[in-house]
């Protein structure tokens, strides 16, 4: 196996042609592991020293990559963590082709332990989801090397598996559930217009009347969304814009945004990846859950697989049909 490791951003470019069509061997294919969005993560909120190994097989075809980075302490004190970890990333994992996988986290722990790489004690590999094989190789092979390895347990993602029909969907839900939601769409009616943010040239002006909505939603976002994480916004809406992955939605009341839902397309999927409402403004149409529920609806017509409402245990994502996919972090140290 050949080895390369990786030390500034331009890694991005240099394995713009291979990222991704890698990731979609990989058991962990995310969004949040695509080029793109590793790309912004990194130029955007990234700190310390950047590691990417890419693991390349005899005839030179990409097999792994494991994007690292080194000394920042990003995690509970941590050394070592993966790029993106954590905050506005929801799913992380190492990138292995399936059929090599083993073969890779090997490679993996012979570059944690050589005399030349930077010094480490502790490794914090956070928003792992629960099916990946990291949990079922990796800690045997640090434990071989005489490591300590842990596994807690970080949070859930509620995930709606999505039927053929609006209908079929309505009635997965517990009965007082179903007539909420329909009665809230039908009392919205075509008052509410829902709006999809697909200009090119509006884009910005569209992530700004959404951060509005966001910050104006509860205290919690307005402390949030920092100058740096507006940045980071902007810059991660456009790259998913520009790569097709971004789904940013308002629903309209009299011309008026009223609330937004900036989520991405990704593997035949919706990922909910942030809200935002005014809470006083047309308050009594609920126009929160109404958009969510026109989402959910076209989210169904255009055939999609599922409806992930990514990380937080919030009892209305239960109350919509999520069904609980685990996150963990596991640790190792030396």
């Amino acid at each position: 196996m050949e080895i390369t490791i990786y030390t500034d951003s331009s890694v991005f470019d240099a394995l713009a042609g291979e990222w991704n069509a890698l990731l979609s061997r990989s058991a962990t294919n995310t969004l949040f592991l695509t080029l793109e969005w590793q790309k912004t993560w990194w130029q955007s909120l990234g700190e310390g020293d950047l590691r990417v190994i890419a693991m390349r097989d005899e005839a030179g075809a990409l097999i792994g990559l494991a994007p690292l980075f080194f000394g920042a302490s990003a995690l509970a004190g941590a050394e070592v963590a993966l790029v993106g970890c954590r905050e506005v990333s929801d799913y992380l994992d190492f990138i292995f082709d399936r059929a090599h996988e083993t073969a890779c986290y090997q490679a993996l722990i012979d570059v944690l332990a050589a005399p030349d790489c930077p010094p480490w004690s502790f490794i914090g590999l956070c928003n792992i989801p629960e099916t990946s094989p990291t949990f079922a190789v990796l800690p045997d092979l640090a434990r071989a090397q005489g490591w300590r390895t842990e596994m807690k347990f970080e949070d859930v993602c509620p995930i709606v598996q999505l039927p053929g029909t609006f209908e079929a969907y309505l009635a997965t839900l517990d009965g007082k559930e179903r007539r909420e939601l329909t009665r809230k769409l039908r009392r919205a009616g075509e008052d509410a217009k829902l709006v999809f943010a697909d200009n090119a040239e509006t884009l910005d002006s569209d992530v700004r009347d959404f951060i509005q909505l966001m910050t104006a939603s509860m205290p919690s976002k307005a402390t949030f969304m920092t100058p740096r994480m507006a940045g980071f916004f902007h810059r991660a809406a456009r790259a998913m814009f520009d790569a097709g992955y971004l789904e940013l939605s308002f629903l309209e009341i009299e011309g008026v945004r009223a609330a937004s839902y900036l989520n991405f397309v990704y593997d035949d999927a919706i990922l909910v990846y942030n809200s935002g409402l005014d809470p006083l403004k047309f308050a009594h149409l609920s126009p929160g859950q109404v958009l969510l529920g026109r989402l959910i609806e076209k989210a169904i017509q255009d055939r999609r697989r599922a409806f992930d409402f990514l990380q937080g245990d919030e009892d209305y994502k239960h109350k919509l049909g999520g069904k609980d996919l685990k996150l963990y972090t596991l640790y190792i140290s030396r």
